[in-house]
């Protein structure tokens, strides 16, 4: 049997990762070895930043909340969500911190009903 050389399926694995990386700069751009580096490291940052990223919203949510709960006279966002909780109000503090910002008069109830 003759012997299958490897150069188309090398060259189109070296397009694919020169796709990959495509609008890096310098050698990350053009040279193989760089790029799949670039690749890796590109993914363990996507990876981490989408825990991260749930992490940043749920502090966000807590800073509108918070806001919102002290302008309408409640001393904090923790006596709040102690106060929901313990009148058996479930809304989670996406939903809440997006009343505060966007719906305040709905939030105005919701906190009038926990006073």
């Amino acid at each position: 049997m003759a012997r299958v050389k490897g150069g188309v399926s090398t060259l189109k694995r070296r397009r694919n990762v020169l796709k990959m990386v495509k609008g890096y700069r310098f050698a990350r751009s053009k040279k193989e070895r760089a790029a799949k580096d670039a690749i890796f490291k590109a993914g363990t940052y996507a990876f981490r930043d989408r825990r991260a990223k749930k992490r940043e919203f749920r502090a966000l949510w807590t800073v509108r909340i918070n806001a919102g709960v002290r302008a309408l006279g409640l001393r904090s966002y923790s006596s709040f969500i102690d106060s929901l909780k313990k009148k058996g109000i479930t809304l989670d503090r996406k939903i809440l911190a997006t009343l505060a910002k966007d719906h305040p008069e709905t939030f105005a109830r919701v906190v009038a009903e926990v006073k």
